[in-house]
């Protein structure tokens, strides 16, 4: 599951335990990359509370789906197939509620994997997956004039703002997850905190 110690749901004890409860899934599953957060228990919770409020909250403008392709593409830049596995389902559950068949999902992730988004986006959406190449790859070689591109094609300061934290967050989490070994053995795929109304409802499904 990682190369460290980890405490499983069934031996969780006191504040782990109460944070198992909030964050576990169906069958009392835990993803493996909060329970690689069990020997220090406030970290997991920081890194929840961080998660639910960047990408699954009301206050976001940009369409979830998006925001988790945005997530996908940072973790294939970064190799990481954890992240890039889990919310690919995710991108492709949220398009499917959307009407999307599934060709569309496929095509996405084609164009991801060859880092050319042009394949699968408009030049709005393809400038905002640039943006998260450079701030994934180069962070110290952006300058504001992508900001005022991405200003003149349409997207306004706090949806850059958006991108901006998803694409930190994801960074984040794929370091945490390379850092420490963390694989997908048995983690359920694809599920997430979706009940957006309520910042403080982790629950996964």
């Amino acid at each position: 599951m990682t190369w460290i110690k980890t405490v499983p749901y069934e031996q969780a004890t006191g504040k782990l335990k109460k944070l198992y409860d909030r964050v576990k899934g169906p069958d009392d599953n835990v993803d493996n990359i909060m329970m690689a957060h069990s020997l220090r228990p406030h970290s997991m919770e920081a890194h929840m509370a961080i998660y639910k409020r960047v990408l699954h909250h009301t206050g976001n403008t940009i369409p979830k789906a998006f925001l988790e392709c945005i997530g996908v593409y940072v973790s294939i830049l970064n190799k990481c197939h954890y992240c890039v596995e889990h919310h690919y389902a995710g991108m492709a559950r949220l398009l499917k509620e959307e009407g999307y068949e599934e060709e569309r999902t496929l095509e996405i992730r084609a164009a991801l994997e060859i880092h050319n988004p042009k394949r699968a986006f408009d030049d709005k959406h393809a400038l905002m997956l640039k943006y998260a190449r450079f701030l994934t790859q180069t962070p110290s070689e952006l300058t504001e004039h992508i900001i005022e591109k991405m200003r003149k094609n349409g997207i306004d300061d706090g949806e850059i703002l958006e991108i901006n934290q998803v694409v930190s967050y994801f960074n984040y989490a794929n370091r945490t997850v390379l850092g420490l070994g963390i694989n997908t053995d048995g983690d359920i795929i694809g599920l997430s905190p979706n009940n957006s109304d309520n910042e403080d409802d982790w629950s996964h499904k």
